[in-house]
């Protein structure tokens, strides 16, 4: 059995980021063979419920932290990979609403666990329960990888699961280092996967939707597996997503010489 140990410990436990907004490293999984560190997020609304973004493996000490710390009352699976243990969360707090991106139930059926999923999420604005305190869009582009993203205004937090991944090679074991090198997803210049990528057959779409995440203005990003942006949180979307938003800024330069040119020659013939 695989070693639970990440370099993210400790483990299974509430970590404080902000006000009102905690993290949790879980213990790894394995995806295509390849053991992924894994993080929820956790924020308390103002009513005092709290919202969990990808649960991870829930053990009783975490869920003695997360009772003492308020009702557990809105579990988030915010892309097709994204369920594993959100029936246990379930079981644990039978109240709790499930919100899922599309694909979730699909996804788990074809692994045989059949979900009970409560309400999907939508596309373009936040749900009524955190309406004003969280933003929230499904990121457009791709038929495969629909994943809903965050944006926790209080902290100035944007909350991503996938599409950013930027694992710190020191904390993997040594076989698995010069993948995540090839696959340009190190901690040294974090980014999209490219498998992932390839499926974003929509690129205006994709880039819109990062422009939106851009003028979020973030502090801090909070990605699910490797290291995650205590800090530059804007600067850092801008360097992930570069390649794919250079061509707009090019064509918005072009467009303000253009229109300077226009101007210049508008003063001159008016002299």
């Amino acid at each position: 059995m695989m070693p639970e140990a990440t370099g993210y410990e400790p483990l299974n436990t509430l970590k404080p980021v902000a006000d009102g907004l905690w993290l949790i490293d879980g213990p790894a999984i394995r995806f295509m063979g390849l053991p992924f560190s894994t993080r929820a997020t956790v924020v308390r609304l103002a009513n005092g419920d709290l919202w969990v973004h990808s649960p991870t493996r829930l053990t009783e000490g975490l869920r003695q932290e997360l009772t003492a710390l308020g009702p557990v009352q809105h579990l988030i699976a915010p892309n097709w990979l994204h369920y594993t243990h959100i029936a246990d969360w379930q079981a644990a707090w039978p109240k709790a609403k499930v919100w899922a991106a599309p694909g979730v139930v699909e996804r788990a059926a074809k692994q045989g666990l059949t979900l009970h999923i409560d309400h999907d999420l939508q596309w373009d604005r936040a749900e009524s329960p955190w309406a004003g305190q969280i933003h929230q869009i499904i990121v457009r582009g791709s038929k495969t990888h629909r994943e809903a993203v965050f944006f926790h205004s209080a902290s100035e937090t944007l909350i991503l699961t996938d599409l950013v991944q930027a694992f710190e090679t020191s904390k993997l074991p040594v076989w698995m280092r010069p993948i995540v090198w090839l696959a340009g997803i190190d901690d040294s210049d974090g980014a999209m996967p490219p498998d992932m990528r390839w499926t974003f057959r929509d690129k205006t779409a994709l880039a819109e939707d990062v422009e939106l995440m851009i003028d979020w203005a973030p502090k801090r990003v909070i990605l699910a597996h490797g290291r995650w942006y205590e800090a530059n949180g804007t600067a850092e979307l801008e360097r992930a997503f570069r390649k794919l938003l250079q061509p707009r800024l090019w064509d918005r330069a072009l467009g303000d010489m253009k229109a300077r040119k226009a101007r210049a020659e508008h003063d001159d013939t008016g002299a």
